[in-house]
């Protein structure tokens, strides 16, 4: 035998070996969630049980909206690796919101919606975050304010203006999601917005919008719908 055909590696057959071969940023979707579960069943790969979770959760974008609980009920996974799937969505999700947080000043609700939308909108819970502005509306900090349960974030102005006042922001902008898919604000909502705006103008610190989210991409925003004036 040939010393150069004995050293040859033997040929590639599941996605942890194409990975090292030819890189992991090669592997379908499937194949990177089959690196993440490790193994499959008796009987089921681990590739076709990747393929199973990944139609079952309806694509990537459906497995980032579920919980570790939820994962973990489609065969072959249970909650080790449900935890695993789950910690490397939010890592992937953390590098995206980090690099996408450049300098640029947040001058309108697209921009909000850029910032916010990749991690607030898939949540399957309301939360409501406040952006801090500096005086040129640079971000100077973002702060979960409330969290809520499937329909509703209750949240008071003492809650958004003590952390407004913390981050030492010129102007404010509330944001945050409704996991029904209807971006339109509730009577709720547009009753807290105007007593935030109400209170924040008695000691200069503005609201300058609030947004909301839902996960589809659509959103609204009580600037552009004239519940809030400019600043």
């Amino acid at each position: 035998m040939d010393v150069h055909d004995a050293c040859q590696r033997p040929p590639t057959s599941g996605p942890r070996e194409r990975a090292l071969d030819e890189g992991v940023p090669s592997l379908g979707d499937a194949d990177l969630l089959a690196v993440l579960l490790g193994t499959g069943l008796s009987g089921r790969p681990v590739g076709l049980v990747a393929a199973g979770l990944l139609e079952h959760a309806g694509g990537i974008e459906g497995l980032a909206r579920l919980g570790p609980a939820a994962i973990a009920e489609h065969p072959g996974v249970g909650p080790a690796k449900a935890l695993r799937i789950a910690a490397s969505i939010e890592l992937g999700q953390r590098v995206a919101r980090r690099s996408a947080r450049v300098t640029a000043p947040v001058t309108s609700s697209a921009a909000v919606v850029a910032r916010m939308g990749p991690d607030l909108a898939r949540l399957a819970h309301e939360e409501m975050w406040l952006l801090c502005l500096d005086g040129r509306n640079h971000v100077r900090a973002a702060r979960r304010v409330a969290q809520g349960g499937l329909h509703s974030c209750s949240v008071t102005p003492g809650d958004v203006l003590r952390a407004g006042l913390y981050e030492a922001a010129s102007a404010l902008v509330l944001v945050h999601n409704h996991p029904s898919d209807d971006p339109a604000p509730s009577p709720e909502d547009l009753v807290m917005t105007r007593r935030v705006a109400e209170a924040g103008a008695v000691i200069g610190l503005p609201l300058v919008d609030h947004v909301i989210l839902a996960p589809s991409g659509k959103y609204s925003s009580m600037l552009d719908l004239g519940v809030l004036g400019p600043a």
